[in-house]
């Protein structure tokens, strides 16, 4: 990502989120997006996936131009990255499975879905409850079925905007273990916008934001690799 800018228009005039923001993240790091509101937590992480386009600059991910890419491309480009939002974003009307199984169903793939979505149930503590519907689970559960979702299509690059904003202190504390997890099992890169400090400290890295400016940019793994398979996210870059 090199010289970003995104503004929005409000109340008439301009307002820039993101400004002249230039940032590289390593494969198989954890790193959390911290700052007041407004500061542009969220918009960083739309413009990385793909959700918003910036005003100026270039952002490249496995050697993708996201700038570059035309629709289709770029719809091709979200189904490969994983998003877990603040509201879980569940369909009520589907069980915990069907959620799951929601972003694969309208494609080809080369697994059976409804045994990833399963496993993927069963790896995130809900095993036994593939039945139930949004209601019928805790915050803490439905952000697992969300969890579980963004990882159906096995995604090198998992964006987490506030995740457990919704949640209390403990289930909060849980959903964080259960994202190092997948990163240090599964090598996935992971990008958490939060105002929780204790969410910031379990990561590698810490950005602050404020203005849409990186103000502070701080390396919490003590100079060590992260604790994570490189390998298997070689070439992710933003």
């Amino acid at each position: 990502m090199t010289g970003v800018v995104k503004r929005f228009r409000g109340g008439g005039s301009d307002v820039t989120a993101v400004d002249g923001l230039t940032l590289e993240i390593a494969p198989g790091a954890m790193v959390a997006v911290a700052g007041a509101s407004g500061s542009g937590k969220s918009t960083l992480l739309h413009l990385v996936g793909a959700i918003e386009a910036p005003d100026e600059g270039a952002i490249e991910v496995d050697g993708l131009d996201l700038t570059r890419l035309r629709r289709a491309r770029l719809a091709e480009y979200r189904r490969g990255l994983g998003f877990v939002f603040q509201r879980y974003h569940l369909l009520p009307a589907l069980t915990a499975l069907d959620n799951v199984i929601a972003p694969v169903l309208p494609y080809r793939v080369s697994f059976d879905k409804t045994a990833r979505a399963r496993d993927l149930l069963a790896a995130v503590g809900l095993s036994g409850r593939e039945g139930a519907l949004p209601s019928q689970l805790s915050g803490g559960q439905q952000q697992r079925v969300a969890i579980a979702r963004a990882l159906m299509g096995e995604p090198r690059l998992l964006i987490a905007d506030e995740p457990t904003g919704n949640l209390d202190s403990a289930t909060g504390a849980e959903i964080l273990d259960l994202l190092a997890e997948i990163r240090r099992d599964r090598g996935t890169t992971v990008l958490i916008a939060t105002h929780e400090q204790h969410i910031a400290a379990a990561c590698d890295r810490l950005l602050r934001l404020r203005d849409g400016r990186i103000v502070e940019d701080i390396d919490l793994t003590g100079g060590e690799e992260p604790a994570s398979t490189l390998a298997r996210v070689d070439g992710l870059r933003l």
